[in-house]
């Protein structure tokens, strides 16, 4: 494998009861993404320019709660948080409780990469993002009926089924370039009718994202307050490398064995430079997809596509 993205651990989609057109949608999307970072290393782009690119086109589909997509907090205003590590050097940058960025990994990036820090916050990352050049948009721009009708049900007043017409959880990438190094990113719009000032894993290095070219790049999905108390993707990586565990037994210790104990359930995706992938997940699903160094794209998006606990 040389890219993976998902597209979050909120629920499993089932053959039996999901609306064909739905699934039509979804599986597109996740594949669009994979497309995005596909051209990227194509052109002999870095891995960090592709899981930018992946993760970009899933935060413009409003399907996905990321971007375009996010979902809203209990004052029904939107706060989105992304971050984004490069594994040659462990570089990293994020961005938190952003309300006007149109791609908040794309405003994560240039954090890592055109400041001394690695997370800005609020009003202050807004702005940094804006004087930088990235397109801004208005709190009206993440509004859909959908996850309108998702904060009601949230909040008592709609019928619940509205909390399962859309993903749920958070986005990411990870993927290996020509030079193999290796990078991850992740985005997300939070938890629905979150407290105002919540700060999910996805912004958080070591928790929702991590890349490490001598171990893994990881890109997490799922109850984020456990994720950062697990410290979920930094531990994969030094169950690698001081553990002696192999990528995919140190995925499955943590995503499965771990965090279940800590109260929370989820997902990962994990890739290394050698292209070895796994996306283990104690939730009852996971979104994802990847693309193979012959150009093959897979996508993942049904309950017996992705049985839990593997």
């Amino acid at each position: 494998m040389v890219l993976a993205v998902h597209g979050g651990a909120g629920g499993a989609l089932r053959r039996e009861n999901t609306n064909p057109e739905l699934a039509k949608v979804v599986r597109k999307g996740l594949a669009d993404a994979l497309r995005a970072g596909q051209k990227v290393l194509e052109k002999g782009g870095t891995s960090v320019a592709a899981t930018e690119a992946a993760v970009r086109s899933l935060e413009d589909n409003e399907m996905f709660n990321a971007g375009k997509g996010a979902v809203f907090n209990e004052d029904a205003g939107h706060e989105l948080d992304a971050s984004i590590m490069r594994g040659s050097d462990q570089a990293a940058g994020a961005v938190a409780g952003v309300r006007n960025v149109r791609n908040p990994i794309s405003a994560a990036r240039l954090v890592m990469e055109k400041t001394k820090h690695v997370m800005l916050a609020g009003e202050g990352a807004d702005d940094f993002a804006a004087r930088s050049g990235l397109p801004t948009v208005t709190q009206d721009y993440y509004w859909t009926e959908a996850r309108w009708q998702e904060l009601l049900a949230a909040k008592g007043h709609g019928p619940a089924s509205a909390k399962k017409q859309l993903t749920q959880g958070t986005v990411g990438a990870v993927a290996v370039d020509h030079e193999h190094n290796v990078a991850a990113a992740t985005s997300t719009g939070g938890l629905v009718n979150k407290m105002v000032g919540r700060v999910s894993d996805s912004s958080s290095i070591g928790a929702g994202t991590y890349a490490k070219n001598g171990t893994v790049a990881a890109s997490a999905t799922g109850h984020g307050e456990t994720f950062i108390r697990g410290a979920a993707t930094s531990t994969i990586s030094n169950l690698i490398e001081f553990g002696g565990k192999d990528l995919a037994s140190a995925a499955y210790d943590v995503l499965v064995k771990r965090l279940p104990k800590l109260g929370g359930d989820g997902g990962v995706i994990a890739l290394n430079a050698q292209g070895v992938f796994d996306a283990p997940h104690s939730s009852a699903g996971l979104l994802n997809g990847y693309l193979t160094a012959d150009g093959k794209i897979v996508t993942r998006i049904f309950y017996d596509e992705t049985p839990p606990n593997q």
